[in-house]
């Protein structure tokens, strides 16, 4: 996120998105945990993304990008979630009105962990873009923006 979220309020938007209950990782009782429940381990790093998120559960019914596409949408902040490419500095971009569209980020390692800077839309309008089998050949192809309620019924 762009942003530095705190772990609760990243949980309870993400617990509203998938009407399921979210618990930070560290607050976590597994004895005492809910069959359904979601972990997140949420931490921040520098870069225009500070806000690291991983989350460990069952999501068989929720598409990554719909569900990162409605939290943003949700906090009103711009999301990275990774591409279908495997390029590291390559991800679907998620901005406040729920739309996505793949971007290209520029990925520095920290301790901290990657810090993500500089999105840019992934677009033919480039050389590189346009040139890429990478790009090409994803689901997300170069240009494409899709609103939220086209991604529910994808």
């Amino acid at each position: 996120m762009d942003a530095e979220i705190p772990p609760v309020t990243f949980c309870m938007s993400l617990g509203e998105v998938l009407a399921r209950p979210v618990v930070p990782l560290g607050a976590a009782d597994p004895r005492r945990l809910p069959r359904d429940v979601i972990l997140c381990d949420v931490w921040h790093t520098s870069g225009d993304f500070p806000t690291m998120v991983e989350c460990y559960g069952v999501l068989d019914d929720f598409a990554e990008a719909v569900v990162v596409a409605a939290v943003a949408r949700l906090i009103g902040h711009r999301c990275l979630v990774p591409d279908d490419t495997l390029n590291p500095g390559r991800h679907l971009l998620a901005l406040p009105d729920g739309t996505l569209r793949p971007a290209h980020v520029d990925v520095a390692d920290t301790e901290d962990g990657s810090a993500h800077s500089n999105a840019r839309p992934c677009t033919i309008a480039t050389q590189r873009c346009r040139e890429s089998v990478e790009c090409r050949q994803s689901r997300w192809l170069p240009d494409q923006v899709v609103a939220l309620a086209d991604l529910a019924l994808a």
